[in-house]
């Protein structure tokens, strides 16, 4: 086989990962992710450095073998127990329930102020956030910075999540069953952030989030009522900016939106 020969097989490979939604090298060699679960599963729990014992507040973790019904149980009392978002954070980085962990680099769970005013919760992390472990850190995230600064804010006003903490091979659309199981942890998220207001980005964080079966066109824009488990806050879903980057001419919608969430700001302040 000469050299150009090996170079047309290269190319085709690499074609045929890029289209099997392999995009992204996690490292230089490759793992049998799942021997090394079972390994993690059947290890015993060391004391921790000192002898002192691990927290008992951290339950076990479940595996990615478990049944979907039983680690979506185990992510609700899981999800239940996380006292504080720190806390939250690190239960999530324990928990082996959801497959996309597998497959990640990183844990993405949130970015911005944990005290902001306004939560903005996406679908789930792409190639960039998977990256840097931060959400919306690429085109989509540059652009929703624009959109934040149009209305006076910016990351450090804001707190910003996703339904899903874990990027999908490729970029794909999670499964029903990867949503129920990370479904849990948003909504603890929600709870603990507290916000004033809850913007979704995008149909399928608007499903999770707030119930909302029609297409994103239509439910842009309402305002509804989301409980966060200890009050009512005003929620709204907005257009992904994803989808703005494809349709930039529906850049005017999400403007409105935007102004709707201005106002709604200033509205709480003069209650304040």
């Amino acid at each position: 086989m000469t050299g150009t020969d090996l170079h047309s097989a290269a190319a085709q490979l690499l074609r045929w990962y890029a289209d099997m939604g392999v995009d992204v090298a996690l490292d230089d060699e490759p793992h049998d992710r799942l021997a090394e679960t079972a390994t993690i599963a059947a290890a015993p729990v060391r004391a921790a450095p000192g002898g002192v014992a691990p927290r008992a507040a951290l339950p076990a973790v479940a595996t990615p073998t478990a049944a979907p019904s039983d680690a979506a149980q185990a992510a609700r009392s899981l999800a239940r127990s996380a006292a504080s978002l720190d806390e939250l954070r690190e239960l999530l980085g324990r928990f082996d329930g959801c497959a996309l962990k597998t497959t990640a680099k990183s844990l993405v769970f949130a970015d911005g102020n944990p005290q902001g005013r306004v939560m903005f919760v996406g679908e789930a992390p792409g190639a960039d956030e998977d990256r840097s472990g931060v959400p919306f850190v690429g085109r989509s995230g540059q652009l929703l910075d624009r959109m934040l600064a149009a209305i006076g804010l910016d990351r450090t006003k804001v707190y910003i999540a996703n339904v899903i903490p874990w990027r999908p091979p490729g970029n794909r659309t999670p499964t029903p069953q990867e949503a129920a199981v990370c479904q849990p942890f948003i909504e603890r998220q929600v709870e603990l952030a507290d916000p004033d207001i809850l913007v979704c980005l995008g149909g399928p964080a608007a499903q999770s989030l707030l119930g909302i079966t029609e297409g994103i066109l239509k439910s842009r824009g309402r305002w509804s009522s989301y409980d966060t488990g200890t009050r009512t806050i005003r929620a709204i879903a907005t257009l992904h900016p994803a989808y703005l980057l494809r349709q930039p001419l529906q850049k005017r919608l999400a403007w409105r939106d935007f102004k709707a969430i201005r106002a709604a700001l200033a509205e709480t302040a003069a209650k304040d």
